[in-house]
C-alpha cells in the first residue's frame, strides 16, 4: 500500500502522511460477519469508573469476526476482497470457500484479490497459506501464529509484523519474534506464511489531534504539568524534571519505563531462549 502526503492547505494538513487505501476493494463489509461493538469509554461495566484512561468518543464502528483458527482443513478458498478494519492496524481479506462459506482472515503482505489460499498440512509454502510450523522451512517469514496447538493464533498479528523460522529442534520450532525475542513453539502449531499487511502503518502521521479523537483517544496530560497532589512528577518551580534519582512513576506511584513486570517463575519462561533486546533511550 502506498502513502499519500497532504498539501499544507490547512494547519492540520501540514506534515500529514496517511495510508492510501486505493488498493482495497470498494465494497461494504460482509453483513453476516459483523457484530455489534459496545463502547464503555474506558469505564468498568460494574462500577462505571474509569479503569483505562484516555479512552472515549470516536467514530461508531462494528466488529469484524476474524477466523483466527482457520480450521477448514484441505478446503481451498479464493480471496474475494481486501478490506479496511477499524479495529486493527492491518487489513483483512474476505475468503470464499468452495463449499460456499465466507470468512475474514488477516491479510498477508502481497496477497491479491483472486488468489487461492488453503489451510492444510500439505499446503505449499506460499503467501496466505496456513500450515503446521514443522512443514515450514527455516528462513521463512510467518505470522498469525498459535502459541498452543488448536488454540487459534495469538501472536504476530500487528501491521507489518513477521516472525522468522530459525530452526527445528525435537518437536519444537525456534522463532525470532518481531520483538527480537527467540522462542520455542510446538511444531504442530499453525502459522500463516508471509508478513502481515499494511507494513507502512508506522510511517503514518495523523497531523492533528482531531484525527486521534476520531479514533477514540482522549487527551493525555503530562504528569510534570500537574500539581504534586495529582501526580508524583508534579510540582516544582517552572519546568521541573521528573526526578530521575527516584525514577519515573505512574500516577499511582509505581515505577514505570523499563521496570520488569514478568513473574520470575512463570512456567512459559523455559520456552524463551533469548530475551528481547533493550531499546536505547534517547
Amino acid at each position: 500500500m502506498a502513502l499519500k502526503r497532504k498539501k499544507p492547505n490547512t494547519p492540520g494538513q501540514r506534515g500529514t502522511i496517511l495510508i492510501d487505501y486505493a488498493g482495497l476493494t470498494k465494497k461494504k463489509p460482509e453483513k453476516k460477519l459483523l457484530r455489534k461493538k459496545t463502547r464503555l469509554g474506558g469505564r468498568s461495566g460494574a462500577t462505571g469508573r474509569i479503569t483505562t484512561r484516555h479512552k472515549g468518543g470516536g467514530a461508531k464502528k462494528k466488529y469484524r469476526v476474524i477466523d483466527f483458527k482457520r480450521e477448514k482443513i484441505d478446503i481451498p478458498a479464493k480471496v474475494r476482497a481486501l478490506e479496511y478494519d477499524p479495529n486493527r492496524t492491518c487489513f483483512i481479506a474476505l475468503l470464499a470457500y468452495t463449499d460456499g462459506e465466507k470468512r475474514y482472515i488477516l491479510a498477508s503482505e502481497g496477497l491479491q484479490v483472486g488468489a487461492e489460499v488453503i489451510s492444510s498440512p500439505r499446503a505449499a509454502v506460499k503467501v496466505g497459506n496456513r500450515l503446521p510450523l514443522k512443514k515450514v522451512p527455516p528462513g521463512t517469514t510467518v505470522h498469525d501464529i498459535e502459541l498452543y496447538p488448536q488454540s487459534g493464533s495469538r501472536i504476530v498479528r500487528a501491521a507489518g509484523a513477521g516472525a522468522l523460522v530459525m530452526s527445528h529442534d525435537k518437536g519444537y520450532v525456534q522463532l525470532k519474534l518481531p520483538s527480537t525475542e527467540i522462542r520455542l513453539i510446538k511444531e504442530t502449531c499453525l502459522a500463516t506464511v508471509g508478513a502481515v499487511s499494511n507494513s507502512e502503518h508506522n510511517l503514518e502521521v495523523l497531523g492533528k489531534a482531531g484525527r486521534q479523537r476520531w479514533r477514540g483517544v482522549r487527551p493525555t496530560v503530562r504528569g510534570s504539568a500537574m500539581n504534586p497532589v495529582d501526580h508524583p512528577h508534579g510540582g516544582g518551580e517552572g519546568r521541573s524534571g521528573i526526578g530521575l534519582r527516584r525514577g519515573p512513576k505512574t500516577p499511582w506511584g509505581k515505577q514505570a519505563l523499563g521496570v520488569k513486570t514478568r513473574r520470575r517463575k512463570k512456567p512459559s519462561s523455559k520456552f524463551i531462549l533469548q530475551r528481547r533486546k533493550k531499546k536505547k533511550r534517547k
